[in-house]
């Protein structure tokens, strides 16, 4: 099969020809219809997230169930199924409290000594987030897959398997933003655009868009924010008070940087919550103003991929889409050959466009 591979930080990724082990018990061998493209795939590039090379990343995917090991019970073949990092061994405390997104899916990955997924030769390639998506083929554990409607368009469904999952649940399960509730949404790219989505499908009243990006406020507004605000701003902060009467009740930071969280902190009412939803790059720290943490009784949430329980949330997005509250076709910036994905990351450094999705026909 075709993948892109990660050989090392800091360069292209490279289209190689390689090989899928037999499925084993309890694993699935999925054909990939689409992959979104994500940013936390460049910070692995850039050696933000410790990805050991050489290893095919990718982590939204859509495709079609081929083959089922021994022990499968939750897809057949000839199923549509999204794939989602998120993948859950079903046992552990974080599974049996009803947090299987904070799982990590240990488990489902094959012992060090039995032969690995994907390989190119002798040489081992290491999977990805329990998937490798930025390939023709996957072999996974079936508990990171989740059945879909066969009415869904799989290049859009693509993207409810990280981005959409991790900005509309932040907003319904992280923050539970509810009706009348003020939100500011720091980031507008496919995450950010999500959340936007969530806390109008919420209810909220106001909802601020902001981003450095004018095409971006711009999309963020034909999908649900109230008003926008230029994050190169100077009083960025200032604008979304008097707006919101004196700071917004929850603000989402969608991207992962020290200076965003710093205004989505500062977007916030006394009392109000600041949602950390983008993925800081390891090593990186953010000073939180603790006097203004305590005086004002402000609150910090870390919203691991939108509090996910997949299984459930992801088929009722699906129905959300489908029957119209869901926007996904407006987040889609171009569908690519997998050829052309590092063209992808050169263009989301500048900020261009929202969801490039990769399509193998």
């Amino acid at each position: 099969m075709k993948a892109a591979v990660l050989r090392a930080y800091n360069t292209p990724l490279e289209i190689e020809d390689l090989v899928l082990d037999s499925i084993g018990t309890n694993e699935v061998l999925v054909e990939t219809k689409a992959c979104g493209i994500c940013h936390s795939d460049l910070h692995c590039i850039e050696g933000g997230l410790p990805v050991p090379p050489p290893t095919v990343l990718g982590h939204e995917p859509a495709g079609i169930v081929q083959e089922v090991g021994a022990g499968v019970t939750h897809v057949k073949p000839g199923d549509h199924v999204i794939g989602c990092l998120s993948a859950f061994c079903g046992n552990c405390d974080y599974c049996t409290r009803g947090e299987p997104n904070l799982c990590g899916g240990a488990s489902t990955t094959r012992p060090p000594d039995a032969t690995p997924r994907i390989r190119k030769g002798d040489e081992t390639i290491h999977q990805f987030a329990h998937l490798s998506a930025f390939a023709e083929q996957m072999v996974v554990h079936e508990n990171a897959l989740v059945k879909i409607r066969e009415d869904m368009p799989l290049d859009r469904a693509a993207l409810i398997g990280c981005g959409v999952t991790t900005g509309l649940g932040a907003a319904l399960n992280t923050a539970k933003v509810r009706p009348g509730d003020t939100c500011v949404v720091i980031a507008c790219g496919g995450v950010g655009l999500s959340a936007i989505q969530g806390c109008r499908i919420a209810g909220a009243s106001k909802i601020i868009a902001v981003d450095t990006v004018a095409s971006k406020r711009e999309l963020a507004m034909k999908l649900g924010a109230t008003h926008a605000v230029d994050g190169l701003a100077d009083d960025a902060a200032q604008q979304i008070a008097e707006l919101t009467g004196g700071g917004a009740d929850y603000a989402f930071e969608c991207i992962g940087t020290p200076g965003t969280c710093t205004l989505a902190f500062a977007s916030i009412r006394k009392g109000g919550n600041c949602v950390i939803v983008g993925v800081v790059p390891l090593g990186v720290d953010w000073p939180i103003p603790a006097l203004d943490l305590v005086l004002s009784g402000k609150n910090i949430l870390g919203s691991m991929m939108g509090g996910n329980r997949f299984r459930i949330d992801m088929p009722r997005y699906v129905d959300f889409y489908l029957d119209g509250r869901l926007m996904l076709d407006e987040m889609i910036s171009a569908r690519i050959p997998l050829e052309e994905v590092n063209d992808a990351f050169e263009a989301m450094k500048t900020g261009e466009g929202a969801r490039r999705v990769i399509t193998f026909d």
